[in-house]
């Protein structure tokens, strides 16, 4: 009997929705708070943070309004399912990650080359800032958690954008607290927010790959070589002529060619092709459809490995 933990569509919109939907409610009071301290304690950083909490809630929309659409069974004009929109989802967010950086990147060079701020915050205005940081951190090892779980791409996205925003809030405390400490060290915010927008560019570029892999169709050769060991293992298989491997959907789909004993009927051949299936399947390789070619032996086959 084929043993698969799978995650019905259900339980991932319910997951994904919920989780989303508490990481939106937690972002409308990190903006305000933000922007209300911002205005009231005269720190510019904080009020330009609040405007990227608030662009959170795009990303925030786009995963809790789509979830339903790339989990939908598959159709008669999508006989592969719907899978793929959740890697647009993901590139979406990963866009979003890219613009935060910049904007980032972009406010800490021009707080350079004007020499510093005039604001000068207050312990209450750090305070704000420093509750962002862990409250956004919560949500980004909460919705990590739940995407692993349910295996999500663009939930785990979401996630990581939770993450950059903590990340981009600590220059914006380090700011609050050095000024208001000590004025001459202005410089310290903006060198720490240029390095910050450089690992959310990171951040963004691995979370952006799996989509693009997944858009293009690109072999996954790894993936592939794990397929073809599987399939090697089944008893009457005497090799694999060609695996191929991609991603769909948060898991992957396969199809192999694999070389039985040319004398076999056509029924015991089957067979052998079932049981390769039923191995990779129940490998934990995340392979969740595996199309099987049975083809006849030759005593000069080799197994193809995939190239990386």
């Amino acid at each position: 009997m084929l043993m698969v933990e799978c995650v019905s569509a259900e339980r991932k919109i319910h997951v994904v929705r919920w989780v989303t939907l508490a990481g939106i409610l937690v972002n409308v009071a990190i903006a305000v708070a933000k922007a209300i301290a911002g205005v009231v304690f005269s720190s510019q950083a904080l009020v330009a943070d609040a405007i990227h909490s608030a662009s959170d809630l795009v990303t925030d929309l786009a995963v809790v309004f789509s979830v339903r659409h790339w989990t939908a069974p598959a159709d008669a004009d999508h006989p592969y399912g719907h899978g793929k929109i959740e890697s647009l989802v993901t590139l979406l967010i990963s866009a979003a990650l890219l613009f935060a950086a910049w904007e980032l990147a972009k406010n800490a060079v021009a707080l350079l080359l004007r020499g510093g701020s005039d604001a000068r915050p207050g312990a209450l205005a750090f305070a704000v800032a420093l509750g962002s940081i862990v409250l956004k951190e919560i949500l980004f090892v909460v919705t990590r958690s739940a995407a692993r779980k349910v295996k999500s791409i663009a939930l785990e996205a979401n996630a990581w954008h939770h993450r950059s925003d903590a990340l981009s809030s600590v220059p914006v405390a380090v700011a609050v607290a050095v000024v208001w400490v000590f004025p001459a060290l202005w410089w310290a915010d903006a060198a720490g927010a240029i390095v910050v927008s450089l690992f959310i560019v990171y951040v963004s570029w691995t979370l952006a790959k799996p989509a693009l892999q997944e858009l293009t169709d690109a072999q996954i050769g790894s993936k592939a070589e794990a397929v073809a060991l599987a399939a090697m293992g089944v008893p009457g298989v005497k090799g694999v002529h060609k695996s191929r491997a991609r991603r769909y959907g948060g898991s992957y789909q396969a199809d192999i060619h694999v070389q039985v004993d040319g004398s076999l009927s056509v029924t015991e051949g089957h067979d052998i092709g079932h049981a390769v299936k039923e191995a990779v399947v129940s490998a934990g390789l995340d392979v969740d459809d595996v199309v099987v070619h049975v083809e006849p032996w030759h005593d000069a086959s080799v197994i193809d490995k995939p190239k990386r």
